[in-house]
């Protein structure tokens, strides 16, 4: 070798050899063509049929491939596991040659301004074919197969709706035709299935107040009558269905279904009957105060009939003009009427039962809002100002001051403790 390069020179050596190698150069490396050994039918490469060693085997369609073969069968692009499609023709593409071949054709399935071109060869046997399937040409026995047409639904196109199995393409709205999900499905009491916007025109409460949009000012042709006669029945009568004594509606005795219940006191209403005993406001929970007279009112009825009473105790507006006299009155702030509580368990002023919406709490026990004041001068009380004595009565500041605090010369609350109580 050193001889050869003495002899022509270093450049001619290198371009004579290149002649000789006949091959790729790469990096210096003369690479010679490789004769590849064939493999018994069936059992190499696809595409060329040679062995595939491990070191350069690439699978597909439980075969392997050789790295320098796994391309493209149209445009020879180099693939892998995340671009390779398997043909049906036993053969491997790139996705987009794959959907030009294979893929669905007309309109709507094109993925780009690359698919607008005229393609110069005809699917054949492998363009996938759209059938029209007949899904009543099986049918089932009565009363088992689906709703709309009576053929058998089997499990991959089964839709399911008031307990009844349907085809997925018969799965429409009655009226309009429209496909359906379980979203916007209704059922209907004709054993139909409905759309929402036809539901609501053909079951749907009619009159003023009652549209769903401009779409509903229309002429449908139907009287009343016939509307009427076409809605479905409702009763509002709760007290037709009498309950059992003491588990009804307290206010009308009918039964209370879940559909309707409130509950108040333990006890469970008819949405319609929960309103005020007075007012007749509709209530809720928020609104609902249960009275001692086993009834439930709104807050303002309930402060007039049971809340306390006198300076300061105003629900504003105050000044109210009533032409009679309250429902209930109060001699000194104390009821007159009423089962007192057991003892211990009341007012420690009164001795009446304290609701909740009414109760103050000290140390002493659960007050009335209107028992909640000074045991001396009456003045009313809150946290701020609220005193325990010992001999369980409640005072305000100064008042506990004169009865239980401190005497003697030192202990004055300042020149304001000359006062005129």
């Amino acid at each position: 070798m050193s001889s050869l390069l003495d002899r022509i020179g270093p450049g001619r050596a290198t371009n004579e050899l290149n002649r000789m190698c006949r091959g790729v150069r790469t990096n210096g490396a003369c690479l010679e063509p490789r004769v590849i050994a064939k493999a018994p039918p069936g059992e190499g490469c696809p595409r060329c049929g040679g062995f595939v060693y491990a070191a350069e085997q690439m699978l597909a369609r439980g075969r392997a491939w050789h790295k320098e073969c796994f391309k493209c069968g149209d445009c020879l692009k180099r693939l892998d596991s995340t671009n390779c499609c398997e043909g049906p023709d036993k053969d491997i593409y790139c996705k987009v040659c794959y959907a030009k071949k294979f893929g669905p054709k007309g309109y709507g399935y094109g993925k780009g301004a690359g698919v607008l071109q005229s393609d110069p060869y005809a699917n054949g046997d492998h363009a996938p074919k759209t059938t029209v399937v007949d899904t009543a040409a099986i049918q089932a026995p009565p009363g088992k197969g689906c709703p709309r047409c009576g053929g058998v639904v089997y499990a991959a196109e089964q839709v399911l709706a008031k307990g009844r199995e349907w085809h997925r393409k018969c799965f429409k709205c009655r009226d309009c035709t429209k496909t359906l999900d379980s979203i916007i499905a209704c059922d209907g009491p004709d054993s139909e299935v409905y759309c929402k916007t036809c539901y609501g025109k053909k079951w749907g409460p009619h009159g003023y107040g009652f549209a769903c949009g401009s779409g509903f000012l229309q002429t449908d042709g139907l009287s009343e009558e016939e509307i009427s006669a076409n809605r479905p029945y409702y009763n509002p009568d709760t007290t037709s269905i009498k309950a059992p004594k003491g588990q009804g509606c307290p206010r009308c005795g009918g039964m209370v279904f879940a559909a309707e219940q409130q509950l108040a006191k333990g006890t469970m209403w008819h949405k319609k009957c929960f309103n005020c005993a007075e007012c007749h406001r509709p209530l809720d929970s928020m609104l609902a105060c249960d009275g001692p007279d086993k009834e439930i009112h709104c807050r303002s009825c309930y402060a007039k009939l049971f809340g306390p009473r006198g300076f300061g105790y105003g629900h504003a507006p105050t000044l109210v003009s009533t032409d009679s006299e309250p429902t209930i009155t109060y001699t000194e702030q104390l009821p007159f009427t009423g089962q007192k509580a057991a003892k211990g368990k009341g007012c420690p002023r009164c001795g009446f039962p304290v609701y909740a919406a009414e109760q103050m709490h000290s140390k002493n026990g659960t007050w009335h809002r209107r028992c909640f004041s000074c045991a001396e001068c009456h003045k009313s009380l809150d946290s701020t100002n609220l005193n325990d004595g010992p001999n369980g009565e409640i005072y305000c500041r100064s008042c506990y001051g004169r009865n239980f605090g401190p005497k003697g010369v030192g202990f004055g609350m300042g020149a304001g403790t000359l006062t005129m109580a």
